[in-house]
């Protein structure tokens, strides 16, 4: 009998791909796989925990990490997972990340989706910091997951990334959960949290703008070359939301940017 395969929760663009088999975890092996693999090589060597270890490649062309022992976030949300301390743990996790790879060389390596250029400062962001990648053990943020997204970027990208998540910067009237009209203060408390530096908190409203118009963008290719959890994503609310989000941008850049500096 072969190994027994228990699919694991969470994700878009591998949804129903990715599974557990005894402590690893097998996922798709994608354009740059290669150089997703040196980092996490690179992230072992430096003797970074907060992420899985790449082990092999196998029978079947997928990848084969170590599996991170924990909790996602995902729908419906625990409530420890809303908390002040979660959004601090994640907080913290991003800067020991960005503070393990700092010295990973981005020469001659093939990435999945480039990051705009003016959030290009020659270090190795995750840039897909999302709730369901994220893993907790007792509500601390303990290792980051799924790093097909990752490539050459900056922290104040990746802060952006999760900060729009994590918060969320989104009209009101769109967040259903204890989050909602907290807005600022979460966002105030995970730049501090990190401890981001004055220049990039006078970047990071128009960077979270700017990160909300990447991923969805996307989203909307990915729903028009044809994947199916794209394309129902994208055609079941999301272009709606982002038409939204994006208009909410605008109008509150002034709000967000006074709660960062207030």
């Amino acid at each position: 009998m072969g190994e027994v395969e228990t699919p694991l929760l969470g994700g878009t663009a591998n949804r129903g791909l990715v599974v557990r088999v005894r402590d690893t975890v097998r996922r798709p092996l994608r354009a740059g796989s290669t150089a997703t693999h040196a980092v996490l090589r690179y992230l072992e060597d430096v003797g970074f925990a907060g992420a899985p270890r790449f082990l092999d490649i196998d029978a079947q062309d997928r990848e084969v990490l170590s599996y991170v022992p924990g909790e996602t976030v995902t729908p419906p949300y625990p409530s420890w997972s809303m908390t002040d301390e979660a959004l601090d743990s994640v907080a913290v996790l991003l800067r020991d990340y960005h503070q393990a790879v700092a010295g990973f060389p981005t020469a001659d390596l093939t990435w999945n989706e480039p990051v705009p250029p003016p959030y290009i400062d020659g270090l190795i962001s995750h840039n897909d910091p999302n709730l369901d990648n994220i893993v907790f053990r007792d509500g601390i943020a303990v290792a980051l997951i799924d790093f097909d997204l990752a490539g050459p970027g900056s922290a104040l990208w990746d802060v952006a990334a999760a900060i729009r998540l994590w918060a969320p910067l989104r009209p009101e009237d769109d967040i259903h959960d204890v989050r909602r009209g907290r807005v600022l203060s979460r966002l105030r408390r995970f730049a501090d949290t990190y401890g981001l530096t004055e220049a990039d908190r006078a970047r990071l409203v128009a960077a979270t703008a700017d990160n909300h118009v990447w991923c969805m963008d996307y989203v909307r290719r990915g729903s028009e070359t044809g994947h199916p959890w794209f394309h129902q994503r994208w055609t079941t609310g999301e272009a709606a939301l982002t038409a939204r989000t994006d208009a909410w941008f605008t109008r509150h850049s002034q709000n967000l940017q006074n709660a960062l500096l207030s």
